[in-house]
C-alpha cells in the first residue's frame, strides 16, 4: 500500500499537471509572438508613437537579412527627407546600417546603435574608412541625420533604431552588420567599434521596395586572383616538377614538356600576383602574411627563370650544384604555394568546397608520386 499511494496521487493529479504544462506552453508561445517582428505586423509601430517622433503609418517594409532577422521600414517623408526604422533581435551587441558608394563596407557612412549592459541605449554615426578599428571614425561620414528624430529603444527583446536622413535620394547599396555579443559595446570616450560578427550587403530599389544581395566589391577580380594562382603555382608548377623527375627516360621530350608547363605556370602565376596587388590597393585589405608569401613565391619563381638562363652543360663540374639549387628552390616554391593557397581560401571565406577541391588535387598528386617513386626504386 505504501507504494500504491504515490501512484494514485500521480494519477489523480495528472489532469492538473497537464493543465499546468499547457499553460506554460501557451505562455511560451505568447512570449515568442511578442518578441517577433515581421512586415505583416507593421501596424504595431503605431504603439511607439511616444518613442518614434515621426510618422510611421506609411512605411514600406521588407526583410533585409533573413538569417539575422533584420527588418527595414522606410519611406520618403518629404522632398529631401527620408525616414528609416531598423528592427533587429537584441543580441547584446551593436547593430549597424551603412550607406555604401560601391557595395562594400569600407567607404560607407553608417548609423550604429547598441544597448549597454546596464540597459541604456546609444546611437551614433560612423565613417568606415578601413578595416581596422582606428579607421572607423565616430561622428564622421556624409549622413545628415535629423537629430531630434533619432532614437533607439528595446521592446519585447527587439531593438528598434529610428532616424531620418536629409537627402534627395539615399544610396541604394546598403550594408548591415551585427557585433559579437562576447565583446563589450562601444563606450566613452572613443566609442570604438569592435570587429563585427557578421555582415551582408544588399541593393534596394526604393521605388519598388525590391532588394537583392550584392556581391562583394571586385568579386570577379578576387575569383580571378584565386583561380590563376591555384592553377599556376598549385597545379601546373607541381605537374612540371613531376615531369622533370619521372619522365626523364623520354629524353628530350620531357625537357620541352617541363619547360612549357613551367613557363605557362609562371605566366599565369604572375598574372595572379598582379591581380592580388590590384586588390590590395583597391580594398586596403589586411592580408600581410598572404601578401608576403605571395611575394616570396614570385621571387622564387623569378629565380627559377633566371636559373634557366645560366644553366651549365650536362658535363660541367658545376652542374650538380645547379641541379641542387634548381630542385631546392622549386620544392620550396611549391611548398609555399600550397600553404598560401589554403590560407587564401581561408581569408576569402570561400567555403569548404574550395578546400576539399584542392585537397583532392593534392591527394591525386600524392598517390601518383608514391606510385612513381616505388617504380623508380624497383628499377634501381
Amino acid at each position: 500500500m505504501i507504494k500504491v499511494i504515490p501512484m494514485m496521487k500521480l494519477v489523480t493529479n495528472l489532469p492538473f499537471l497537464l493543465l499546468l504544462a499547457c499553460s506554460l506552453h501557451m505562455n511560451d508561445m505568447i512570449h515568442a509572438q511578442t518578441t517577433q517582428d515581421s512586415c505583416s505586423s507593421n501596424t504595431n509601430l503605431a504603439n511607439f508613437n511616444g518613442r518614434i517622433s515621426f510618422d510611421v503609418s506609411s512605411l514600406n517594409c521588407f526583410s533585409v537579412w533573413t538569417s539575422e532577422d533584420f527588418i527595414l521600414r522606410y519611406s520618403q517623408a518629404g522632398p529631401s527627407l527620408w525616414s528609416f526604422v531598423l528592427s533587429t533581435p537584441n543580441t547584446n551587441s551593436y547593430i549597424g546600417m551603412g550607406f555604401s558608394p560601391n557595395g562594400g563596407m569600407v567607404g560607407s557612412s553608417a548609423v550604429v546603435g547598441w544597448v549597454a549592459r546596464d540597459g541604456t541605449t546609444s546611437m551614433r554615426r560612423y565613417f568606415l574608412g578601413g578595416q581596422t578599428p582606428s579607421q572607423v571614425l565616430v561622428d564622421q561620414g556624409d549622413l545628415q541625420i535629423v537629430g531630434n528624430t533619432s532614437m533607439i529603444f528595446v521592446d519585447s527583446s527587439r531593438i528598434y533604431m529610428a532616424f531620418q536622413l536629409v537627402t534627395d535620394q539615399p544610396r541604394q547599396r546598403l550594408v548591415y552588420s551585427v557585433g559579437d555579443s562576447n565583446n563589450l559595446p562601444p563606450s566613452t570616450p572613443s566609442y570604438r567599434l569592435t570587429q563585427h560578427r557578421s555582415q551582408i550587403a544588399i541593393r534596394i530599389n526604393y521605388a519598388t521596395g525590391q532588394s537583392s544581395q550584392t556581391k562583394a566589391p571586385y568579386s570577379n577580380l578576387r575569383r580571378a586572383h584565386g583561380i590563376l594562382n591555384m592553377m599556376a603555382w598549385g597545379i601546373l608548377i607541381p605537374i612540371g616538377a613531376m615531369v622533370a623527375r619521372y619522365l626523364k627516360h623520354l629524353d628530350p621530350l620531357w625537357f620541352y614538356v617541363h619547360s612549357s608547363v613551367q613557363s605557362l605556370g609562371f605566366i599565369l602565376g604572375l598574372a595572379g600576383v598582379i591581380a592580388g596587388f590590384v586588390l590590395d590597393d583597391r580594398l586596403d585589405a589586411r592580408v600581410g602574411k598572404h601578401k608576403g608569401l605571395g611575394i616570396s613565391i614570385l621571387v622564387l619563381g623569378c629565380l627559377q627563370v633566371l636559373a634557366l638562363l645560366v644553366r651549365p652543360s650536362i658535363d660541367a663540374k658545376t652542374r650538380q650544384y645547379w641541379n641542387w639549387y634548381h630542385h631546392s628552390v622549386g620544392r620550396l616554391m611549391i611548398l609555399f604555394a600550397i600553404v598560401n593557397i589554403f590560407y587564401g581560401i581561408h581569408l576569402a571565406k570561400a567555403g569548404t568546397s574550395w578546400n576539399v577541391g584542392y585537397g583532392v588535387v593534392l591527394g591525386i598528386y600524392a598517390i601518383t608520386i608514391v606510385i612513381l617513386e616505388i617504380r623508380m626504386l624497383r628499377k634501381k
